[in-house]
């Protein structure tokens, strides 16, 4: 009998990743492999590759965490395994994420905050959609009690993120965007009663917009709205957007009036992996009470013997980003939550009072009264010699990733750059940044760029 001869096998001594035979070629990109590799290099190779991607704590455009403390790493590690549907299989994890939703319905002062509702989401986007899903099938329930037309539903909003454009084209609702005028950068109060009408569903109130980072004015908005219940009968809703703002107003603008407790609002979303410091993958949406989300959207589910109630648009997900959730809310508290965040609007008013000395920015928000971060413009765009988008590539020669965008409807001829300074970008960051900035406007002053071909750098999360 003939065995056919293996190759000899390299001593574990010499024994070397990148001298495996999948490190002799180009990773595959278009077609699984036949043989199977060792682990340790597919790893190394893996690895290297994002090294391409950049030094993510030098990502001052992403809204997102990019700082986790170690035992968050280790409890994603132990939850890598759980499904965030299974509630029956993983009980324990349904009610963690529960009292997180309590835990948030208090903080933003619902009434019988334990008594509310609210779910998990794969990020702010989908807690959107349900609260808009919510606004649209309370308000179809109305109409159809009035006997009147269902078939022509809008809501109203100022800059608002993509999500809710997805929003109005998946779910065919009208968004109503109202263009900014003169120096607006948001909603603002005495524009409803020209957009909003029996068929608007909802006012969209963001609290931290995606653009320049400032608040709308939630609670005049919910003013301007009960003006116009009492002028011509329309009792419009709010949905307020607090992505990124429902994780710190209120612990550095406790005296802001934005949430719960302003009556119209019936629904809130946030991320929890922006500033409520949960790694990448979760957000939330609360309802004030339970008679705010229509039992028509709730679907029960007998899955693995249970029966499971479930208002997500997700099924299988992740149940780590959850589970770290409830840790950084019970490590942190309140307390540290108000520390880490009154240190990051620190650190954002330092970087804005250095970026107001150079003679080439105009600031447009200045880290103080909203999110921690600042926004500003060149001064004098057509005599710079170049865009703030060439600005974003110079930096970028260091490691550092700023958005540069347009403004939305009305101001689309005003360039923006937005730096966010979240956990983790400490004040001697924001210093390096703040003189690499000015390193890179006296190289591009004394070298104008007359035909640049720069775009638009922007981050969505």
């Amino acid at each position: 009998m003939t065995f056919l001869k293996s190759p000899p096998s390299t001593p574990d001594a010499v024994a070397d990743e990148y001298a495996a035979t999948i490190s002799g070629s180009s990773l595959p990109k278009y077609r699984i492999p036949e043989a199977s590799s060792d682990r340790r290099a597919v790893f190394d190779l893996v690895r290297d590759e994002l090294l391409m991607d950049g030094n993510s704590r030098q990502n001052v455009a992403t809204f997102c965490t990019t700082y986790a403390d170690d035992e968050v790493r280790s409890l994603m590690d132990l939850s890598i395994d759980k499904n965030m549907i299974d509630k029956d299989e993983y009980p324990q994890t349904a009610e963690i994420e529960m009292r997180c939703v309590h835990m948030l319905a208090d903080l933003w002062h619902a009434p019988k905050s334990w008594k509310t509702t609210g779910c998990s989401t794969t990020g702010s986007s989908e807690a959107c959609m349900l609260g808009g899903l919510a606004l649209k099938w309370q308000w179809k329930k109305r109409r159809e009690a009035q006997g009147k037309p269902t078939d022509k539903p809008n809501f109203v909003c100022g800059p608002v993120q993509v999500c809710w454009a997805k929003f109005a084209r998946y779910f065919d609702v009208e968004m109503r965007q109202v263009p900014l005028s003169g120096d607006a950068t948001g909603l603002r109060p005495e524009d409803l009663a020209r957009y909003c009408d029996e068929n608007t569903i909802g006012v969209v109130a963001t609290l931290g917009i995606t653009f320049t980072c400032v608040y709308e004015p939630v609670k005049a908005l919910a003013g301007a709205l009960d003006a116009l219940q009492a002028d011509v009968g329309l009792d419009i809703p709010i949905h307020v957007d607090a992505a990124s703002g429902g994780f710190v107003a209120p612990f550095i603008q406790p005296e802001l009036e934005w949430d719960f407790s302003v009556p119209r609002v019936k629904s809130i979303n946030a991320s929890g992996h922006k500033y409520g410091l949960a790694p990448l993958g979760v957000g939330w949406v609360v309802w004030r009470s339970t008679q705010d989300l229509p039992d028509e959207l709730i679907f029960r589910v007998d899955y693995l013997g249970g029966d499971m109630p479930t208002f997500a648009l997700n099924f299988s997900r992740p149940a780590g980003q959850i589970i770290a959730q409830y840790y950084m809310l019970l490590r942190l508290g309140r307390e540290g939550y108000r520390h880490i965040q009154q240190e990051c609007a620190d650190t954002a008013q330092a970087l804005a009072d250095g970026l107001a000395k150079i003679d080439a920015l105009e600031m447009i928000y200045d880290g103080r009264g909203a999110l921690p971060a600042v926004c500003y413009k060149l001064r004098h765009p057509q005599a710079a010699g170049f865009t703030l988008f060439d600005l974003s590539d110079r930096v970028r020669m260091r490691g550092w990733q700023i958005a540069s965008y347009e403004l939305p409807a009305g101001r689309e001829d005003t360039i923006v750059q937005r730096v966010l300074i979240r956990r983790g970008v400490t004040r001697d960051m924001a210093a390096m940044l703040l003189e690499d900035i000015r390193h890179a406007i006296a190289h591009l002053t004394k070298n104008p760029v007359p035909h640049s071909t720069a775009g638009p750098t922007f981050h969505h999360d």
